[in-house]
């Protein structure tokens, strides 16, 4: 039949891609408006992300039976995410950081809430980070539409890379699909899509963006490998179930959550918490 189209429509692996496909399309819609939008709805939809977040990572790690740790935990979140919305973006990093220190201190001679820690931090930084930043007027937005775009451009270069010339495999026993042929595909896409970007936002290109598009891959790759080291690590083959060919929220965004952490923490340590992201961006 030709190029065999009809089989290869026929077969799961292409329902399988559909469904990513379409899932991944609609979600990726969904988040670039509210991003552009920003505001109530954008901050509506981080919280939202960090609840799920923190939920998909305590059911899949089990953290929920530390117990009345647990409950501390989630409450915290839930004051830091109130304090975020309503602009209070350094009381909320200080209810946080400090819940998240309270509970270590607590459960130092035990050592049963470490995960709970994780979660606090992991789950916090998938609503709060990408909050913050936006939240630093036009620059933010630039800033976001980088780290989107050099995510975006690494996880889908990198599959595609590994699959065309394969080769040694980057991490076989945490993600025994992933090559490295495959990571250094998406390093260089990732560095040079995120370049287009600055030049199209600004008509220029500047060693600062090379590099932090660079460190961004880098990190983003380093957090999907520690996804699939936690799932291995409690035999788990999604986060959830919440999105259709991709299983949780947390599978699909778990590149983005370490990339924009860190983003923050760059933007906060070159220009402070008011406006973290004129650390890349100064119109």
């Amino acid at each position: 039949m030709g190029l065999g189209l009809g089989r290869l429509a026929a077969t799961q692996s292409w329902t399988d891609l559909r469904s990513r496909l379409i899932s991944a399309i609609v979600l990726g819609i969904t988040v670039l408006l509210l991003t552009f939008m920003g505001g109530v709805a954008f901050r509506l939809l981080c919280c939202a992300a960090s609840v799920i977040v923190f939920d998909e990572w305590s059911r899949m790690t089990r953290a929920k039976r530390a117990g009345d740790i647990y409950i501390f935990a989630r409450r915290s979140l839930y004051v830091s995410l109130a304090l975020f919305f309503f602009g209070l973006h350094g009381w909320s990093l200080t209810v946080l950081l400090g819940s998240t220190a309270f509970i270590g201190i607590v459960d130092q001679g035990e050592r049963k809430a470490n995960w709970v820690m994780g979660g606090l931090v992991y789950g916090g930084a998938a609503g709060m980070a990408p909050g913050i930043l936006r939240d630093s007027g036009p620059e933010g937005l630039a800033a976001l539409g980088l780290v989107i775009c050099v995510v975006w451009a690494t996880d889908i270069f990198a599959y595609f890379t590994g699959r065309t010339f394969g080769g040694p495999k980057l991490m076989p026993m945490v993600s025994p699909k992933k090559t490295m042929s495959g990571a250094l595909g998406g390093l260089l896409a990732g560095t040079l899509f995120g370049l287009g970007f600055e030049y199209w936002l600004t008509d220029d290109i500047s060693l600062k963006v090379a590099v932090l598009c660079a460190v961004l891959s880098i990190v983003g790759q380093a957090g999907d490998l520690y996804e699939s080291w936690i799932k291995r690590r409690f035999g788990v083959k999604d986060s959830g179930r919440l999105i259709p060919g991709h299983g949780g929220l947390m599978d699909r965004i778990d590149a983005l959550i370490i990339s924009t952490g860190v983003l923050l923490l760059v933007g906060i340590l070159g220009s402070g918490l008011a406006h973290p992201a004129r650390a890349v961006f100064d119109f």
